[in-house]
């Protein structure tokens, strides 16, 4: 792709205003992709950017969840539509460790955090949210975190996605088999708060 002539600086301020807005303009979208809006309006055209034309006009329009996608697809970061801020997904059917963990993460600027209390709800969210980072409890009500990491791993759109599972009730060989199904990480229940935050910040390398 092209890169876009104007100052780091001053696309950086730029993108950061733009990622809000629900729809955007072929220049708008130039600015949070950081290219041209040549190379913006070529993808558009080529069908290969989605989007529609502004009725009785030739200006096109890029829905927000249409621009994430192309960007994603074509490895451009999308940390501006978070402020830069890292997204967690807890999945915990336990009201008391999800309120823990939001009261961990949640306030930190670091980081933006949603909660599922099922594997279903998981796989529901985290196709919608694209967390950098899961912290899955491996007894869920309906199925095993073991399930829900092979389930997510199915996507392209997670493979970058880090997990952490926590558990208080599996053994060695069930966490070596849960690293093998696709989590990067294990903490046992019941766990040292900064222990875990140590672990969240190694992962996302923040």
């Amino acid at each position: 792709m092209v890169a876009n002539n104007g100052s780091s600086k001053n696309g950086k301020a730029n993108a950061e205003e733009l990622t809000d807005k629900q729809v955007f303009t072929t220049g708008e979208a130039a600015t949070v992709c950081k290219v041209s809006q040549q190379t913006i309006i070529r993808c558009f055209d080529a069908g290969r950017l989605n989007g529609f034309r502004v009725p009785g006009s030739r200006f096109r329009r890029i829905p927000r969840e249409e621009l994430m996608r192309f960007m994603r697809e074509n490895d451009i970061p999308t940390d501006a539509f978070q402020g830069g801020r890292k997204r967690i997904l807890v999945v915990d059917d336990d009201e008391q460790i999800v309120d823990l963990f939001r009261d961990m993460l949640a306030d930190d600027p670091r980081f933006e955090v949603k909660s599922a209390a099922t594997g279903y709800d998981a796989g529901v969210v985290s196709a919608e949210f694209h967390p950098d980072l899961m912290i899955l409890d491996y007894m869920l009500p309906d199925i095993n975190g073991n399930v829900v990491c092979e389930t997510v791993r199915k996507n392209p759109e997670l493979a970058d996605m880090k997990i952490i599972i926590v558990s208080g009730v599996v053994n060695q060989q069930e966490v070596d088999n849960l690293l093998d199904r696709g989590a990067d990480d294990f903490l046992k229940k019941p766990f040292n708060v900064q222990t875990l935050m140590q672990r969240v910040e190694t992962l996302l390398g923040v």
